[in-house]
């Protein structure tokens, strides 16, 4: 990676166009200073998820204009509070869904918006529970309302999202079928899960044999064309829950595509008179028009997640832990498809 120095202090990873990960710059300057409102957060821990892999393609839905600092979720400890907030936060330690700017040693984020860890929970087993938590609750808990008893189908169950979910779902006293390939069914199956491999099996028969009647919620981040045969697994009341277009991650064109035409199958679909429900999950959603009320439902959410760990119920799965100045190696290895759990980027 290129090293662009400016002063001393501040250490941060830019994205500067659409490049390889050896394209990525680390910058340094001087620390912010926590305006009205902000908590200024030294980072302990961040994170590669997936959207920091489409965001180097310029694929992402809603990124924004290159260069910009990557990195979506964090936990830090708050160093020091602008005007208008409890100086009693310094000392803290708080994780943070930020969507970009994660990836640097100093970060300034609103006072509204980071959240408590509780004692106990390491930076790093935080951090693969912050976006990947609150995405697993959410879509389980709020959006298809799984009960006890039923089944479901995760997509990718030893991913960042996938794993967090399943875990979720099993101490919800609910069945879950997940797919992966072979190397990583000894871990699903001592969670619980029963194994689909995606690469060898054809996932759909297989479900069917598993689920006759159908499965009540699938979980699917890859979008594209199997995204009907989510759909059509799905039993009388089921729900699907689309929350990602992996599948076009490399494609060229225009990065609103896939989305929009996977949201046009979502409203034909529940259009349609049929007893099933079809839903795009976006983490973000109601942000813009009740802020409040977003940032209380992510407090209370992410407050779920850190207690079932808490209890045991889920784990932090680290596949990685490396250095922030390491952040090209880091992106490599998460888009490698051969580690389980998210890779964490530490100061």
């Amino acid at each position: 990676m290129e090293v662009v120095v400016n002063a001393e202090g501040l250490v941060e990873v830019v994205l500067p166009g659409k490049v390889e990960p050896e394209g990525l710059q680390v910058r340094r300057g001087a620390v912010p200073v926590a305006g009205p409102g902000q908590v200024l957060v030294r980072m302990e821990a961040t994170g590669v998820s997936f959207a920091e892999q489409q965001m180097r393609r310029g694929r992402y839905f809603d990124q924004p204009p290159f260069p910009f600092v990557p990195g979506y979720d964090l936990v830090g400890t708050v160093l020091t509070t602008g005007e208008g907030v409890d100086p009693g936060l310094v000392g803290t330690r708080v994780a943070a869904l930020l969507k970009v700017g994660g990836w640097s040693t100093h970060v300034l984020v609103d006072a509204a918006d980071v959240v408590e860890v509780p004692d106990g929970i390491g930076a790093a087993q935080a951090e693969t529970l912050v976006v990947n938590g609150i995405t697993a609750w959410q879509m389980l808990h709020r959006t298809a309302r799984v009960r006890a008893g039923r089944t479901v189908l995760v997509l990718g169950a030893n991913g960042g999202v996938g794993s967090v979910l399943v875990q979720l779902a099993r101490a919800a006293g609910v069945k879950v079928i997940g797919t992966a390939s072979a190397r990583h069914h000894e871990t699903l199956v001592a969670k619980g899960v029963v194994p689909v491999d995606h690469r060898t099996e054809d996932v759909a028969a297989r479900v069917r044999e598993l689920a006759p009647g159908g499965v009540d919620a699938v979980f699917d981040h890859v979008g594209g064309r199997g995204i009907v045969d989510s759909w059509q697994l799905l039993a009388p009341g089921g729900t699907l829950v689309a929350y990602g277009t992996a599948s076009t991650r490399d494609d060229e064109g225009s990065k609103q595509w896939p989305v929009l035409k996977l949201l046009g199958r979502v409203w034909l679909w529940n259009a349609l008179p049929n007893r099933r429900r079809a839903h795009f999950f976006n983490v973000w959603a109601g942000r813009a028009l009740a802020r409040n009320r977003f940032r209380a439902r992510l407090r209370a959410d992410l407050t779920q997640v850190f207690a079932a760990y808490r209890r045991g119920e889920v784990t932090a799965q680290i596949a990685a832990q490396l250095p922030l100045a390491r952040a090209a190696e880091a992106l490599r290895l998460a888009e490698s498809g051969t580690v389980a759990g998210k890779v964490v980027l530490n100061p």
